[in-house]
């Protein structure tokens, strides 16, 4: 992990005291909500329905124990005992109050943490692969681009104050697991012709209201010519981006609406103008970030773990757990151990503080120190011997985390929704909560297979609903809630937006709704056919004469 160095601690610390005089002239009056809103969203500070959200800033998802167990620590004194991981893999406080915060954001501070740039309209936290150094189909590791990004993304001086908030994604790996196409940019490590390393550049992805595809923009850029073509991308964006509509504001709505092609000659006449020593990625400085990212101290293992394969074949669980919970890794004899945030019944990437302490007990014991944080809502530990499974797999089963759901549909992803945000107009979590109640059943999940539920309480998509297999808006009609259901999306290789079932549906029909969707995939899917294979060969329609009967009950 990367270690922060004097400029950065003096940073957070800077930044701490300056919130918290502000902070101190809010409470005395001498700030009104109105001034001090774009001071606090600068801190990750929210004003949510029933009380402030804190979200704070977990670079490209990476934790060790330390910070898990300060995480824990703050949600004990100063919230309500636990936090909520996010989609772009940030943590979340939901209750703590204004005049505690400094004190959070000092904690934070102590073990090299923060919430700077979490919100506002700059550029957020970058996020990566959460298998990212250790995934078996990685070109490159791509966590030290991501910490040269966010050096030189934290407080940049031209982007501060951008027409609307800015993401970035980055992965090293041939298969996306980071969502790339969904970000305002996404960079994807590729070599050339002659294997050097550099970047496939996409551009003007994002979901929310107005939900589009990234675009290449640049097939094959040189590694260090990453800042020049960022802040030349920035730059356009900056200049000609709409500042009229704050839902038209987002770089997406400038590519679409001007083109690609055209972006793309505004982005390459400004990147031929900048001046490329002063901005290009010092070697020097790179191999510096690389160095704190270097493997662990791996012991030679065989590639087959016999003690694993024992404990398996008298534990149905644990073979389930194996089956759905490990990621191949590409160090023999070990693998990357996910852990379901998603017990049935729970509130999706919630963690109390407890289980925040377990995690960071079993990082600490097997994984080297570390975690990870996933879009998905879920926590990795990168780097666990096979032999370890056992032991790992029977702390969590003892704790509530031992559930064997990863990439299943019960491994919901879901926003906040109305039970907490302010800008939601449904509820989402009593909606993943009754769909993990309905699919509990292990073999249930297993025969349906590989499956996406993504879920959303308004048009803004935190929930990632347009990309989800299934994908779920949740919206006000007529004073009551009413769900929308599309079907399709595709958040990895194969990206795709969902398409639209038909109107929307109560609460309490959304788990028959689904089940007529698996009906239909169940009757029709060939052989080894995971549900998505199924819908992209034979269409919409008969899924959405399925739904219609659903439908026409509520007309």
């Amino acid at each position: 992990m990367y270690r922060y160095d004097e400029f950065d601690e003096r940073l957070v610390r800077e930044r701490v005291a300056q919130f918290a005089s502000q902070v101190e002239r809010r409470l005395a009056g001498a700030l009104t909500e109105e001034e001090f809103r774009p001071l606090r969203l600068k801190n990750g500070l929210y004003l949510q329905l029933h009380a402030y959200m804190l979200r704070i800033a977990v670079p490209y998802g990476t934790l060790n124990a330390r910070q898990l167990r300060q995480l824990a620590h703050i949600a004990d004194v100063y919230d309500r005992g636990y936090g909520h991981f996010t989609t772009r893999q940030n943590l979340q406080f939901n209750w703590p109050k204004l005049k505690d915060v400094p004190a959070i954001l000092s904690l934070l501070a102590d073990v090299e943490m923060h919430a700077i740039q979490t919100s506002g309209n700059c550029i957020r936290n970058v996020t990566s692969d959460h298998f990212a150094g250790v995934a078996y189909d990685e070109i490159e590791d791509p966590r030290p681009v991501a910490e040269l990004l966010r050096q030189w993304s934290s407080l940049h001086p031209e982007f501060e104050w951008l027409g609307r908030k800015f993401k970035i994604a980055v992965t090293g790996a041939a298969h996306d697991r980071a969502v790339l196409k969904s970000h305002d940019v996404g960079l994807q490590l590729v070599r050339d012709a002659g294997g050097a390393i550099g970047y496939q550049v996409l551009v003007g992805g994002g979901l929310g209201r107005t939900p589009m595809e990234g675009k290449v923009l640049r097939e094959f850029l040189p590694r260090e010519k990453l800042l020049s073509y960022l802040e030349a991308i920035l730059r356009v964006y900056n200049l000609e981006g709409r500042r009229d509509n704050k839902y038209k504001a987002r770089i997406k709505i400038l590519v679409h609406e001007i083109g690609i092609d055209a972006f793309r000659a505004e982005v390459e006449r400004e990147f031929a103008e900048i001046d490329a020593p002063a901005n290009d990625v010092d070697a020097r400085d790179y191999a510096r970030i690389a160095a704190f990212f270097a493997p662990p101290a791996y012991e030679d293992l065989p590639a087959v773990s016999r003690k694993l394969e024992q404990a398996q074949a008298a534990d149905a669980e644990l073979a389930r757990f194996v089956e759905q919970n490990l990621f191949r890794h590409k160090q023999r004899g070990y693998t990357a151990l996910t852990v379901s945030l998603k017990p049935i019944g729970q509130a999706p990437g919630d963690a109390t503080s407890h289980q925040m302490r377990v995690i960071a007990d079993l990082a600490e014991k097997y994984s080297f120190d570390e975690a990870r944080v996933t879009h998905m809502q879920n926590v990795v530990l990168p780097h666990v011997r096979l032999d370890d499974v056992p032991e790992i797999f029977a702390v969590l089963r003892a704790e509530g985390l031992g559930s064997q759901n990863i990439g299943l549909i019960t491994d919901i992803l879901a926003c906040p929704g109305l039970d907490y945000c302010a800008l939601a107009t449904a509820r989402s979590i009593p909606v993943a909560q009754a769909l993990a109640q309905h699919f509990a059943d292990p073999a249930k999940q297993k025969e349906i297979g590989e499956f996406s539920i993504k879920i959303s309480g308004c048009i803004n998509a935190c929930g990632h609903h347009h990309v989800g297999n299934i994908g779920i808006l949740g919206l006000e009609k007529k004073g009551a809630e009413s769900y929308q259901i599309t079907i399709g999306g595709d958040a990895g290789d194969h990206y795709a937006l969902g398409e639209l079932l038909g109107p929307g549906l109560p609460a309490e029909l959304v788990p028959e709704a689904i089940d007529r969707v698996i009906a239909v995939y169940r009757a029709q899917r060939e052989p080894g056919e995971s549900f998505i294979e199924a819908y992209r060969r034979i269409g919409l329609a008969p899924f959405k004469a399925a739904f219609k009967e659903v439908a026409d009950a509520v007309a």
